[in-house]
């Protein structure tokens, strides 16, 4: 029996472009499309070892099309930028959630050294 956090209820907000997850543990987390999608789990953006992660850059506007169940421990997020490859476990969602505020604002630091646009740094 594991006594991980699991969703009671997971929402998509395509108009805001977000994905309310509300967990059993009775925390709710607003994740926005850009977010999960910088933050894919997929090899494709997190590369296939340490440090071999990719930057992904002009994801302000991507939106959630689809998601589907995968097993009873992960779903899958279907982009509108064709990227469908991140199967986001519970676990994953969960700490994406915690650890939201921390992981936006290293993806914004990392954009701003490669000199990427982006509007919450002021050059879009």
């Amino acid at each position: 029996m594991s006594n991980k956090p699991k969703p009671t209820d997971i929402k998509l907000h395509q108009k805001s472009r977000s994905l309310e997850i509300t967990f059993d543990t009775g925390e709710t987390f607003q994740l926005p499309c850009e977010y999960l999608r910088v933050y894919s789990p997929s090899a494709e953006v997190q590369g296939h070892g340490p440090g071999q992660g990719k930057l992904q850059v002009d994801k302000e506007d991507v939106n959630i099309t689809n998601i589907s169940q995968v097993g009873t421990y992960a779903i899958q997020l279907y982009f509108d930028d064709d990227h469908d490859t991140g199967i986001y476990s519970w676990d994953t969602l969960y700490e994406l959630g915690r650890n939201q505020e921390k992981n936006w604002q290293d993806y914004l630091d990392r954009l701003k050294a490669a000199g990427a646009p982006h509007s919450q740094l002021g050059n879009k």
